[in-house]
């Protein structure tokens, strides 16, 4: 599972911030990781410059071996925030998406 950042020009992705990151999604999605074969991660901050509720935004988009990809959004305070929300969304989907094709 190779996992690839994308950020837009309001967020530097520092390696203090991409270490942890690659840490949960790695872990919260190992039980599919024989499935997936790409996770992207779009970060970007709504606000730019300015301080805001909930304007960090994580887009994770998921390709899965043979499928369409899956694309996840999540707003939060923070950057791990958000990635940690997406995550949680994701594995919900995959859940079902997965759970619809073995059921199939």
């Amino acid at each position: 599972m190779t996992i690839q950042f994308n950020t837009d020009n309001n967020v530097t992705l520092s390696e203090e911030l991409r270490t942890p990151l690659i840490s949960l999604i790695s872990e919260e999605l190992s039980r599919f990781s024989h499935q997936i074969t790409r996770v992207e991660v779009h970060l970007s901050d709504d606000n730019g410059d300015k301080e805001g509720l909930n304007d960090k935004r994580c887009m994770l988009e998921v390709r899965l071996a043979g499928m369409k990809p899956i694309g996840i959004t999540s707003h939060a305070n923070t950057h791990e925030q958000a990635v940690g929300g997406a995550v949680d969304k994701l594995k919900t989907s995959l859940d079902t998406i997965l759970g619809r094709l073995r059921n199939y």
